[in-house]
């Protein structure tokens, strides 16, 4: 029982695609919300948005394959096809999908597959499958991380670029435990991962027809408040958010405002 809301807290192993298992977690009542977490991330990420949301809400949230306390990928797998198994799991025929970074990606991803499925999108600081992202320092150390299976490299990376609020600003601690936490488990996870060759949603935003939300943070990456300026340009009906004070992980440095902006959405 969780304490905040009174509403029954669940814990499972959902049966993934092709064997493994993932982590998730169910709690409160209403319209069902499923939570996407990012790259080298898991759902602790939405610790300080599912007490606020749950209490209006049945929220689901669950670690992506091969991260947090889901099992690491042994074939490659597919994402979309994870989520799709989450739902099935959980009974929901639809849900809205709440998606940050990585997630947000996968939730669109879904949409464009599965549209009936998705009864409306939040996108977070996401990202956009068939991005051409510009070559830049980062992306080049990145590469180079990945190429040696350098963990403590792509952590370090992951917090300067994406965490550049550091760990004093709030949520810090725990951003940098789960980045940490997660940096070799991700390499492996990046390894299996395998979409779809023809997999582009960016040139087919305008076919999404869930009503959608994007908000990205005023210290994020530049690149990311491009692609929410595309998102919110390109997707019908679409309404874009700038949230200050916050960088790539908005649910730990500004978890109040986010919520605010999420509840009325989903209304």
């Amino acid at each position: 029982m969780s304490p905040s809301t009174g509403h029954p807290v669940s814990q499972v192993q959902v049966p993934a695609p092709g064997g493994g298992r993932l982590w998730a977690e169910r709690t409160g009542a209403g319209r069902p919300v499923v939570l996407l977490h990012g790259s080298g991330m898991d759902s602790r990420l939405w610790d300080a948005v599912v007490p606020a949301l749950s209490r209006h809400h049945d929220v689901i949230r669950y670690d992506a394959r091969g991260l947090g306390r889901s099992a690491e990928p042994e074939h490659p797998f597919d994402d979309v096809e994870d989520l799709r198994a989450v739902l099935d799991h959980f009974g929901l025929r639809s849900a809205a999908l709440v998606g940050l970074s990585m997630g947000g990606e996968t939730a669109l991803d879904f949409a464009l597959a599965h549209p009936g499925r998705v009864a409306s999108l939040a996108l977070v600081g996401a990202s956009v499958s068939g991005h051409d992202w510009p070559p830049s320092p980062e992306t080049t150390a990145y590469a180079q991380a990945r190429r040696r299976g350098d963990a403590a490299a792509l952590a370090e990376l992951e917090l300067s670029v994406w965490a550049a609020m550091g760990r004093t600003a709030p949520g810090g601690e725990l951003i940098a435990a789960m980045v940490e936490e997660n940096a070799a488990r991700r390499l492996v996870s990046e390894h299996f991962l395998a979409g779809a060759p023809e997999r582009a949603a960016e040139p087919r935003l305008g076919l999404i027809t869930a009503p959608t939300l994007v908000v990205h943070g005023d210290r994020d990456h530049p690149e990311i408040a491009a692609i929410a300026h595309r998102l919110a340009a390109d997707i019908p009906g679409a309404r874009g958010h700038l949230v200050p004070d916050a960088d790539l992980y908005l649910p730990l440095r500004t978890p109040a405002r986010l919520t605010e902006l999420l509840l009325a959405h989903l209304a």
